[in-house]
């Protein structure tokens, strides 16, 4: 029997003998539900994990996943290893407030997360998973006469990068979230940066989605398996001590938020980070009242609101380093306050739950996306709060860095040499808030 090219070429793949998932539809869903549902399959392999990798990626949140996509999708390494100390999406990808957004100062994070956005655009259709992208709008309010020349400022210089947004004056702002209180004695509404192409997405399908398509590729997620010792030799890393053993790989990705500072350490090199913790809470679910995202960096506080209908309220980090995934009383009452006169309405709800996320700040909040002093080793961190925003183009160039050992348009500004050279790229005083 003569073998067709593509069968042959198939044969040739690391996925050999792992059978490709099913796409999901309305057909698909119709089918299920004639035979009640007993056919659906899991939607990623647990594999054990392989003596040896061409590429390991240590971290199975959104941009560890996001990473792997793009390394078998953009340049067809699949032989990879995604490895995660805990579940799949259970650190700071599953415990953010959705916000998508690229309205950024600087010029080099306006178009890292441009290319995130409009990455979430048509994610749903890249991945075959309903990431639930919805394009509400974010506006960030000017409450001081501070903020409006700042946002101002902004607008113009999104003018220039390509990337769509305004400023609009109270009167608009009030005309697009009616519940919002423009007139607080305190902090009154000047105005706001309108970017409506910004929204919100499910971070846990988000995570889902990028899970299902690797490990489609043959690409091998590994949950419950901590790395306890990176191994190296001749100043180039050779692999991981992980808890399950150890693996070889010729390339290794650290992208481990809160985290990398720990994963440096065993690497041998440290980082210009420090790890806080970050807040947010959900209160109770209620009727539809606002259908754009707010954020209020005078009083440090922004809100959406769910399709469940729970108002989903974040602030700032902690004042203080740590490493604590859990809220805490005091800093929900300072978020909550800040908010209550701009939105009086949040005085009568009820908080439903609370929560806390580790999060890696750099000097000048910008992440870092390069090479490390170990050779072959490569990192993605140092996102501060703005992480969810930016899997899909954070992953995109830190793909491109791993595959080609250089990084590329994307990541070129936001090596760590940068604070050697003095080259910041400082969003913390473009926005006056490190988001």
């Amino acid at each position: 029997m003569r073998l067709n090219k593509k069968f042959i070429n198939y044969l040739k793949l690391p996925h050999i003998g792992i059978t490709h998932m099913r796409r999901y539809s309305a057909f698909a869903i119709a089918r299920e539900a004639a035979r009640y549902h007993t056919g659906w399959e899991r939607a990623w392999r647990s594999p054990e994990p392989k003596k040896k990798y061409d590429v390991i990626i240590v971290g199975a949140g959104g941009h560890g996943l996001a990473t792997a996509f793009y390394l078998g999708k953009n340049f067809g390494i699949t032989n990879v290893a995604i490895i995660e100390k805990g579940w799949l999406g259970g650190g700071n990808t599953g415990r953010n407030t959705t916000i998508i957004r690229s309205n950024y100062l600087q010029d080099p994070s306006a178009a890292l997360y441009e290319k995130a956005r409009s990455l979430y655009e048509t994610m749903s259709q890249d991945l075959n998973y309903n990431v639930m992208f919805s394009p509400r709008g974010v506006i960030m309010l000017a409450q001081t006469e501070h903020e409006v020349r700042g946002y101002q400022r902004t607008a113009h210089a999104n003018a220039l990068q390509g990337v769509k947004t305004e400023f609009i004056g109270p009167e608009r702002v009030k005309e697009l979230v009616p519940i919002i209180n423009i007139d607080g004695p305190r902090y009154p509404v000047l105005g706001g940066l309108w970017q409506e192409r910004g929204g919100t997405g499910r971070h846990d399908a988000v995570a889902w989605g990028y899970a299902r398509a690797c490990s489609d590729m043959g690409m091998d997620i590994i949950q419950k398996c901590e790395v306890t010792g990176v191994r190296q030799e001749g100043g180039k890393v050779t692999g991981v001590d992980t808890t399950k053993g150890p693996i070889d790989c010729d390339k290794l990705g650290l992208v481990v938020a809160g985290n990398s500072g720990d994963l440096a350490n065993m690497a041998g090199f440290r980082l210009p980070m420090e790890s806080v913790a970050l807040q947010a809470l959900v209160s109770e679910p209620i009727k539809p009242c606002m259908d754009v995202v707010v954020m209020a960096n005078t009083v440090h506080g922004y809100m959406s609101q769910s399709d469940k209908g729970e108002m989903v309220i974040g602030g700032g980090t902690d004042g203080f380093n740590n490493y604590t995934q859990r809220g805490s009383f005091h800093h929900v009452e300072e978020t909550v306050r800040a908010l209550v006169e701009t939105f009086p309405m949040v005085s009568r709800l009820k908080m439903l739950r609370q929560w806390g996320g580790i999060v890696d700040v750099t000097g000048d909040r910008s992440p870092v996306i390069g090479k490390t002093p170990l050779g072959n080793c490569f990192i993605n961190a140092g996102w501060g709060t703005g992480g969810f925003k930016a899997i899909p183009g954070g992953g995109w160039a830190t793909a491109e860095l791993i595959a080609k050992g250089e990084p590329g348009p994307l990541s070129a500004e936001f090596g760590m040499e940068r604070f050697i050279e003095g080259r910041f790229i400082d969003e913390s005083v473009a926005a006056g808030v490190a988001h």
